[in-house]
């Protein structure tokens, strides 16, 4: 553990302390609110541990390993989250939270990173190229959502086949992220959390992170069944609604510790790394694990996840992609246009707030 920096070994002990409380508490029986807030806070660190230890794989094993990795990995405490969720049969929560995981990114993460660079180092300048094909994919990833809607709510004849229809679309958005995957990796660096010499001299043993990555995706499966178990009660409780829980909490618990690396990066004056960092992890829940969790509740829940969503939903996720074209399109960033879109984020969350 010498290897570790005292973040890391603060990521380390706090992801374990938390989850070890959330399960005694899930089964002493204890306050379901309790375990849905301790739970909600393991995951976040958990996720933080699995981002950690794969850019430390990929540093051996090199970028496109990186690349890899991170896209198959890098949302794991999601995955399971989702999978667990489905199985409950909260579909509804697991809409939301896919949608809410590319809004947190792209709107609120985004525009703390602008906000914060830009109030330290004034106008921001970064390579647009990435950006805008990422722009350009999320566009799909919107389409592949509002077509399906559409033709529910439009009454087509693909209406009566929502399942076989969002199935299509999700193996072309799997397809489509595979093939972006090489472009994405020469646009920008992937997986930085700190300087070069900063990484070199604290890397991890292969075995080292191999442990890491094992025990926090072994956790993640755990304290996600918590997580889920008391989703239910907890959202009773608070008086919340499924749609802003999912949106909102769910997301955000995912994603928190996480891309908190895209601000420091930002305020650190390295705004292209911030820019990849930020706008990779909407790209990969956009065109990775959405379709994922598609094809896999199929053969796991009860109730199939389809891409036929609330139009509000789909409405929020066009709003998204077009403010996020438009302020990166340019290469440049200011704080001002990192307010646009954290205003953008909390009028969304405030459209959910009552379900």
């Amino acid at each position: 553990m010498g290897r570790l920096t005292a973040g890391q070994r603060l990521t380390l002990g706090i992801a374990v302390l938390a989850s070890v409380l959330a399960g005694t508490l899930s089964t002493l029986g204890i306050s379901a609110v309790l375990v849905f807030v301790v739970s909600a806070l393991a995951l976040a660190f958990l996720a933080a541990l699995v981002g950690q230890a794969t850019e430390q794989l990929g540093e051996r094993l090199g970028p496109g390993a990186t690349g890899v990795l991170q896209s198959a990995l890098g949302n794991l405490p999601e995955l399971f989250v989702g999978i667990f969720a489905l199985r409950a049969g909260l579909v509804q929560v697991v809409q939301a939270a896919l949608v809410g995981s590319i809004l947190g990114n792209s709107l609120l993460v985004l525009g703390l990173a602008f906000l914060a660079g830009g109030l330290r180092h004034g106008t921001q300048r970064f390579a647009s190229e990435t950006p805008r094909m990422i722009a350009t994919l999320t566009l799909l990833a919107v389409a592949a959502l509002a077509v399906p809607t559409l033709a529910q709510n439009l009454h087509t004849p693909a209406s009566t086949h929502g399942g076989a229809l969002s199935a299509a679309c999700a193996l072309v958005l799997l397809l489509v992220f595979i093939a972006s995957i090489p472009v994405s990796l020469r646009g920008a660096p992937h997986g930085v959390s700190g300087e070069p010499d900063e990484v070199a001299e604290h890397a991890w043993p292969v075995w080292l992170a191999a442990a890491i990555l094992a025990i926090a995706g072994v956790g993640a499966a755990l304290v996600a069944d918590w997580f889920v178990e008391a989703l239910r009660p907890a959202i009773e409780a608070l008086h919340l609604s499924q749609a802003f829980t999912g949106l909102v909490v769910v997301a955000i618990a995912g994603n928190a510790v996480e891309n908190v690396v895209g601000i420091q990066l930002a305020a650190r004056n390295k705004p292209d790394y911030a820019v990849s960092v930020i706008l990779n992890s909407s790209l990969q829940v956009a065109l990775g694990l959405t379709p994922t969790l598609v094809l896999l509740s199929v053969a796991l829940a009860a109730t199939p996840l389809t891409l036929v969503l609330p139009p509000l939903l789909v409405v929020a996720l066009a709003l998204t992609a077009a403010l996020g074209a438009m302020v990166t399109y340019d290469g440049e960033s200011t704080w001002l246009e990192g307010l646009a879109l954290i205003g953008l984020y909390s009028i969304l969350a405030a459209a959910f707030w009552w379900g």
